[in-house]
């Protein structure tokens, strides 16, 4: 059976990544008009560079600060033993497009609006990336879409 993914649906989704290293991986590919919820992130390494190498999750994404586009806003970055699991399960959204581009910072009602409208046409994306090219990293992501397409 289809999983229905119409306007005023929300689905939960979930997805493996294996020997993740020091090349992005996009976890999610934003939408226009749709939200996300991560609910969960976990990685364990299988192999290390060295202990303490880096496991960090980032948005690619609009800065209300700056009123800036394309900007890699640091979500988290764990330094990590071999065979450990790092579990990320405090819960943030992102939308799945930039706003149309206004001069920074978000200060008004207008500019709030215009980031929850998502009216232009650059996606946001979730990545995670480790520090060396010789980790290996096993992740999975458990994550709420809601499409208000």
């Amino acid at each position: 059976m289809a999983i229905a993914r119409g306007a005023g649906t929300e689905i939960i989704r979930s997805a493996s990544f294996e020997d993740v290293s020091n090349t992005e991986v996009v976890m999610i590919y934003g939408v226009q008009h749709h939200i996300y919820t991560v609910l969960s992130i976990t990685c364990h390494p299988r192999s290390l560079n060295a202990t303490g190498d880096y496991i960090q999750l980032k948005l690619l994404g609009y800065d209300s600060l700056g009123g800036t586009t394309a900007q890699n806003t640091h979500i988290f970055q764990q330094d990590m033993t071999l065979y450990t699991t790092f579990v990320w399960n405090d819960k943030f959204s992102f939308n799945g497009y930039e706003p149309v581009d206004f001069a920074g910072p978000m200060d008004d009602a207008t500019k709030q609006d215009a980031i929850a409208d998502q009216g232009s046409s650059v996606a946001q994306v979730l990545k995670v990336v480790a520090e060396h090219a010789s980790d290996a990293f096993d992740c999975t992501i458990t994550y709420i879409d809601q499409n208000n397409a």
